[in-house]
């Protein structure tokens, strides 16, 4: 007997120190911050540039009007908010938000969607630059040249050498000569996947074609690593498995798109809910959500090796996900993933070796659409957190400490 409850504590012991256990409590402080954004606001979007300023970036709608702004923070302070741009032919979509990236040398590079027909999904993405630290802007320009009356959005857009990496969705082999008006289901091709690299001149230097089919309206979400840009997508198969691939340029050359898990969710149409990665050096973390065989998930992989290669997915949800995720790299195999868990924000550290914290409410949001899509990035000693308050119909903010 004295055995067998020395060898039940010694599996015990095992079990509580092996992967895909919890470690220990996460137990921050969470401080809400005025934002700096009015009302009605919505669309946020957070980036922190190489010097440690942080963005955040919004629009603003008004009858038919629409305004891109965005502000900085320095320690609490967040500035006087700027206008990038207006408009009263933007394409405004919940899921599909501009955003602001900078290479923390006064360089700016901005983009919203614009409408360029009378087809409900016939948008361009129009893009900004400035030189002056944002105190003036450029005039647009069109981020594709294809001239189609289709669909193009979902745009990543992260700072590369002297230039900016920018990744989207395009449509241009849905549209048909003759059929410029019709309506999203109304597809007779595919969306693809593309990518390029612009100078802060406004000038593209390169583009590719990545895959020719993905699935239609699921942000991308990309990362610079020590061996080159990777690209991460909600990928479709003509069996309609629709699960997360990847690309890289490796060496001059992409690769072929490779599952980071094989969820094999299939599904008939689009869920609108994408990856993100963040990246450093070679390490890479990626999370995402998945409902195959009817199970909701929010999962979280990492990688070693700039992305050729992935670890087991550890899953953090409570059996509530409705997804919209948002991931940051920490320290060398540790995260902090959060998501929509029903209609609360929750965040957890995660760690390369499979552990896990308990999870952390953030906030509550709402299930609709025009709650959008929280967002994270790291400041210092602390996490920023950004949402859409669907009953004020304003951006809130929240101070997370690590």
């Amino acid at each position: 007997m004295k055995s067998n409850l020395c060898c039940m504590v010694a599996c015990l012991a095992m079990l509580a120190c092996s992967p895909g256990r919890e470690t220990g409590n996460w137990n921050p402080e969470i401080k809400v911050q005025s934002s700096p954004a009015g009302s009605p606001s919505a669309e946020p979007h957070l980036f922190t540039d190489s010097s440690g300023i942080v963005f955040l970036s919004w629009v603003e709608k008004r009858g038919d009007s629409a305004w891109l702004k965005y502000s900085t923070v320095e320690g609490d302070r967040w500035s006087t908010p700027r206008v990038i741009a207006q408009g009263n032919t933007w394409f405004v979509n919940w899921a599909d938000y501009p955003m602001v990236t900078s290479n923390g040398k006064g360089s700016l590079m901005a983009h919203v969607l614009g409408k360029s027909g009378k087809g409900t999904y016939a948008y361009d993405v129009k893009m900004y630059t400035s030189v002056d630290d944002g105190s003036n802007w450029s005039v647009p320009f069109i981020l594709h040249d294809d001239g189609k009356q289709a669909e193009h959005g979902f745009v990543t857009m992260i700072p590369y050498g002297d230039q900016v990496f920018v990744t989207w969705l395009d449509g241009r082999n849905t549209a048909m000569e003759g059929m410029e008006g019709m309506d999203h289901d109304g597809h007779h091709g595919s969306m693809s996947l593309r990518a390029a690299v612009i100078g802060y001149d406004g000038v593209k230097t390169e583009e590719w074609e990545l895959d020719d089919k993905t699935c239609d309206c699921c942000q991308t979400t990309a990362a610079i690593t020590d061996s080159g840009p990777v690209v991460i997508y909600r990928d479709r198969t003509d069996e309609e498995i629709r699960d997360m691939s990847i690309v890289r340029l490796v060496d001059g050359s992409w690769t072929k798109p490779m599952p980071i898990h094989n969820d094999n969710w299939k599904i008939g149409g689009c869920p609108v809910n994408g990856p993100r990665v963040a990246s450093a050096g070679n390490q890479l973390v990626v999370a995402w959500f998945s409902a195959a065989n009817d199970t909701s998930q929010v999962l979280v992989a990492f990688s070693g090796d700039g992305g050729a290669t992935f670890g087991k997915p550890i899953r953090v949800d409570e059996g509530n996900a409705i997804g919209r995720v948002d991931v940051v790299l920490l320290e060398k195999g540790e995260a902090v993933v959060s998501w929509m868990e029903g209609v609360m924000i929750k965040a957890a550290r995660v760690y390369a070796d499979g552990r896990e914290s308990p999870s952390i409410t953030i906030a509550s949001s709402s299930e609709s659409r025009s709650s959008g899509f929280p967002q994270m990035t790291r400041a210092g000693d602390t996490l920023i957190v950004a949402w859409t308050d669907d009953q004020a119909k304003q951006i809130k903010i929240a101070r997370v400490s690590l």
